[in-house]
């Protein structure tokens, strides 16, 4: 058995980018821990969702757990940061803002937990956190200085196929007016691994329910056909710092 340990900017990121992966480790017997920088404070839900006096952070947390138990997590951690908003608001530069921790600081968090749990894997974002959130940068910076702090042996770094989303939208957009995708992720030509979890995508898309507050029966995770949600999420893609060129690795715990 090994451990793994992915780390994430907000509630539900989990689900979006590393559900698959978690729920196939802990099929195959191996340890997920689950570590969040913020309780995701900054978030928006419709009015009437809450109840009176009832903060967004505490429901996102029950979401959280919720959605960990779906995917086998065995550890759930909350480093304690709070939600800095998008990029170029105010609240980036909050006190308390993930964004404005010190990373030192923050890595050395994360490290105690990767010692803790003598971490063989650890996930976190590509360097531009995927779409260049504030929050999703800091796990970049935060986690690969934490893996170096407690020598963990192999970080892959969570991305967004934007040649594998390019090709998706011209498949299944049925000639709308297709977006720029040339910001979100990276070139398939950099990416590393690439991990088939079509078998869990089931639940994938059952830990996305459970966080509700963010992601409704509307959205596009929960409203698109099973066709396009396989495509879409029945691959997750890792950067991995040494391997390559090209997609060399299918499991992210081969060899351990």
């Amino acid at each position: 058995m090994a451990t793994m340990v992915t780390f994430h900017a907000h509630p539900d990121d989990e689900s979006i980018g590393c559900g698959g992966v978690m729920r196939k480790a802990f099929e195959d017997g191996h340890r997920v821990v689950l570590v969040v920088a913020t309780r995701g404070e900054h978030g928006e839900v419709p009015d009437g969702f809450l109840a009176e006096d009832e903060p967004l952070w505490r429901r996102r947390v029950a979401e959280t757990q919720a959605a960990a138990d779906i995917l086998g997590v065995k550890r759930l951690e909350f480093l304690g940061y709070t939600d800095s908003g998008m990029m170029g608001t105010e609240t980036n530069d909050a006190p308390g803002s993930f964004w404005t921790a010190p990373v030192e600081e923050a890595a050395g968090k994360l490290a105690a937990i990767l010692r803790e749990e003598r971490a063989d894997v650890l996930t976190v974002y590509d360097d531009n956190g995927g779409y260049g959130h504030p929050d999703h940068i800091q796990v970049h910076r935060v986690g690969m200085r934490a893996a170096e702090l407690a020598g963990t042996p192999r970080v892959y770094q969570s991305t967004i196929n934007r040649d594998h989303v390019a090709r998706g939208l011209a498949r299944f957009a049925e000639g709308a007016d297709l977006p720029d995708v040339t910001t979100i992720g990276k070139p398939e030509s950099e990416i590393t691994a690439a991990v088939d979890v079509t078998e869990w995508v089931s639940y994938k898309r059952q830990a996305m329910r459970a966080h509700a507050s963010q992601i409704s029966d509307q959205s596009f995770f929960l409203a698109i056909p099973d066709e396009a949600f396989r495509y879409s999420f029945g691959t997750e893609w890792f950067i991995r710092a040494g391997q390559g060129p090209g997609i060399t690795e299918t499991d992210l715990f081969a060899g351990l």
